[in-house]
């Protein structure tokens, strides 16, 4: 089992929205990181959409609430000129998804897990969903 990987927005709305099906997965995923076997990446700009969405069902205090114990499990990485002009020129149609693939190749992680695959096709990454990523 890879150590290092890098966890899309949609992986940790999972979680922390208790959507189901997909809870479950992402409970056990976010569990391993707990434990310390596995290191979990994601990107700076995941913390901002994750408190815009949790706005949406909590109040905007709550919401810090849950992103502050959330933290603790996560590494963030940092959102920088470079990523930006790479998700810009690239051919990954979906800007948010650019952003966390080309976060991930600068912080050398080759391993991402979502739920949008498709999203990802052009990448040359390895990509799974949460699910996947547990029965390995």
């Amino acid at each position: 089992m890879n150590n290092r990987v890098f966890v899309a927005t949609d992986i940790m709305y999972d979680l922390l929205a208790k959507r189901e099906p997909f809870y479950v997965p992402a409970a056990r995923l976010f569990t391993l990181a707990d434990e310390g076997k596995i290191q979990i990446f994601i990107s700076s700009l995941s913390i901002a959409n994750l408190h815009y969405l949790l706005s949406k069902l909590l109040t905007a205090n709550e919401a810090k609430n849950v992103l502050r114990k959330f933290r603790l499990l996560v590494n963030v990485a940092p959102l920088n000129e470079k990523i930006i002009d790479l998700a810009l020129n690239s051919e990954i149609t979906d800007f948010e998804d650019a952003i966390q693939y080309f976060t991930a190749l600068q912080n050398e992680i080759s391993l991402l897990i979502t739920r949008n695959l498709k999203g990802y096709k052009k990448t040359g990454m390895t990509v799974m969903t949460a699910h996947d990523f547990l029965n390995l």
